[in-house]
């Protein structure tokens, strides 16, 4: 198995992973605790908040990748788009792919990679930005914002319990108690297990809205033309799917849903993708009818694949509201009256 697999393994429900993990339970404890401490000096004021120069919108998650944090703070973006702002995306940094694909996802939008937030705030103000849309931000506690959303993915609750690294936990369903808005996502799983967990969460956070969005294929393109091209076109054909984000499976999943047979060729969350991984996946494509990549691949792969064979699609993830999508939207409708520009 490789490293880029290992987490996930790990993180599992079957039984050898949980013997394995046994032996990180007692750093999940102490990490788990450690994270509590933190927050809750942020709670009591023992810990100041900084506030940014622009009305902000944090957008994060309890788990480690793979809930769809970066679809949906690009959908928030292209909202405050059209209804006139200029939205600004503030990224950590981590991930060369990140700040590509935001600007693809929002075109509109000023993004800007900086681990220190303040200063990219600044820096997106600068460029012209009059709201801020903070992605991977929930746990980012040393900065204030406006609206605070928390997703969880239904895909994320079979598996480990554990904070890290026993598990994909940064922190307890506890500190749900921050959100504003409660977004449930799912990819795969069937849209029964995403309401049972949002009834779950609400019965736990009464009085904060509780959405489900269905985050699945929305359309494909020309990796390199952008030509547009029907989701119909897969069903039935070989498609050799290559995704190198944080849950692979799950893009397998979406696309065999639209009737696709599909060999998955699964890398590490924000691989590189050198010129040998290019070269076997080229020699790959021979097999298949369709190469189908993530956008988060394509940003890597654009440029790089040989013109004389048939370029790889680009499947775009949709956002696709099935409960309660109202709700967020009069949330992120709130935040401007506070804020005319």
């Amino acid at each position: 198995m490789s490293g880029a697999r290992v987490a996930p393994w790990l993180w599992g429900t079957n039984s050898v992973a949980r013997v394995v993990r046994l032996a990180l339970v007692p750093f999940a404890l102490v990490y788990g605790a450690m994270m509590r401490l933190r927050a809750g000096l942020y709670r009591r004021a023992v810990l100041k908040a900084t506030r940014l120069p622009l009305p902000a919108v944090a957008v994060g998650n309890l788990s480690v990748g793979g809930t769809g944090k970066t679809p949906l703070a690009a959908w928030i973006a292209r909202r405050y788009a059209g209804r006139g702002r200029v939205p600004g995306i503030l990224l950590r940094g981590y991930g060369g792919d990140e700040p590509l694909v935001h600007r693809r996802l929002a075109p509109d939008a000023v993004v800007v990679a900086d681990p220190n937030r303040v200063a990219g705030a600044e820096r997106a103000r600068a460029a012209g930005a009059d709201i801020l849309v903070l992605d991977d931000a929930f746990q980012l506690l040393s900065v204030a914002r406006d609206l605070n959303i928390a997703v969880v993915s239904a895909e994320s609750i079979a598996g480990s319990p554990w904070p890290l690294p026993a598990g994909p936990w940064r922190e307890r369903w506890d500190a749900l108690a921050r959100a504003d808005v409660i977004v449930v996502t799912r990819k795969r799983v069937p849209a029964a297990v995403a309401d049972r967990l949002a009834d779950r969460l609400a019965q736990r956070r009464a009085g904060s809205p509780i959405c489900v969005a269905h985050l699945a294929v929305g359309a494909l393109e020309g990796m390199e033309s952008g030509t547009r091209r029907e989701l119909r076109l897969l069903a039935g054909r070989r498609v050799l799917a290559a995704a190198g984000i944080a849950d692979p499976e799950s893009f397998a999943a979406q696309l065999a849903a639209v009737g696709a047979v599909v060999q998955l060729q699964a890398y590490q969350d924000h691989h590189p993708y050198g010129a040998a991984d290019v070269a076997r996946l080229v020699r790959a494509s021979a097999g298949a009818d369709y190469v189908v990549v993530t956008e988060k691949d394509a940003v890597k792969l654009r440029g790089r694949w040989p013109r004389d064979t048939p370029e790889p699609l680009v499947a775009g993830l949709a956002v696709r509201w099935e409960r309660n999508g109202g709700a967020l939207e009069q949330a992120l409708d709130a935040v401007l009256p506070r804020f005319p520009r």
